[in-house]
């Protein structure tokens, strides 16, 4: 038997309720290994199909989706569309939209191996019969320093990013004055650890229920309306819309305001080996 590797093969960029921290936004790296014997062109398996077969189908199944513990999680879906409740320490979570926004994932928690059991139940069946074993890792991005992890949604964006509970974890730079600034680094992973980054044009109300303070968010997409609500206290406001250009904009405003007279510049990801630039 021979084994072929693809490391990479794709980012899940998705967010999943935590019964402790809420909604937590996640980038999963996905590797893969096949093993099986070689077809008539020497292969296991051609490295061009890995890419778009499987890709395209972890893609279509868990990406820039809420990933939600099918045991523990209130889950309605009727003509098309989801509602979702959840109980965390922090307070309910409570969303609606589209019903291919949301995954329900068997099990009491939304974790590595949770999510590997249910790829591996859809990618196998896509495989030629010469491959024996099917191989899957999600692991996080290795980070030498700061990170935060939001959850976010783009009302004008085309794409998957409309959707409004997928999220990521991305690393931060921050220099001052042309050097890094480790202590700025570390209260932005600090405040915005398993944040939930939301535009004020799209907040439609707060109210309080059981003693903890809501937002709820909502807003009417190409793919459908969409609404979100979640204790007010893991939410943080932004004057527009939540690109990653925009929150390294807000964060390079936000220092200013403390420290006028010092130049800063911030590399905000977007996930993992994206992202943008500001400075001011």
């Amino acid at each position: 038997m021979a084994c072929l590797f693809l490391e990479q093969l794709t980012v899940i960029d998705s967010s999943r309720l935590d019964p402790v921290h809420g909604l937590v936004g996640e980038s999963w790296i996905v590797d893969v290994e096949l093993t099986g014997s070689l077809d008539e062109q020497g292969m296991v398996f051609d490295f061009g199909d890995v890419k778009r077969r499987l890709k395209d189908a972890v893609d279509a199944s868990v990406d820039h989706r809420l990933l939600v513990p099918a045991a523990t999680t209130e889950v309605q879906e009727e003509d098309g569309r989801v509602s979702v409740r959840f109980a965390s320490e922090g307070g309910e979570i409570r969303m609606s939209g589209p019903a291919h926004t949301v995954v329900a994932v068997p099990g009491e928690r939304v974790d590595t191996g949770a999510v590997r059991e249910l790829l591996h139940s859809q990618l196998r069946p896509l495989l030629p019969d010469n491959v024996t074993d099917l191989g899957l890792r999600l692991h996080r991005e290795s980070i030498d320093g700061a990170w935060y992890a939001y959850s976010h949604g783009l009302r004008t964006h085309d794409g998957a990013c409309q959707r409004i509970a997928h999220g990521h974890r991305s690393r931060i730079e921050v220099y001052r004055n042309g050097h890094r600034a480790p202590d700025w680094e570390g209260y932005w992973a600090q405040r915005w650890r398993n944040v939930y980054l939301g535009s004020r044009a799209d907040l439609q109300q707060t109210h309080q229920r059981g003693g903890v303070t809501y937002y709820r968010f909502g807003y009417t997409a190409r793919e459908g309306v969409f609404t979100l609500e979640l204790p007010a206290a893991s939410c943080e406001l932004l004057d527009a819309e939540s690109t990653v250009e925009q929150i390294a904009a807000h964060l390079v405003t936000a220092m200013k305001r403390q420290e006028p007279d010092a130049r800063f510049s911030v590399r905000a990801f977007e996930g993992v080996g994206k992202g943008a630039r500001a400075a001011a």
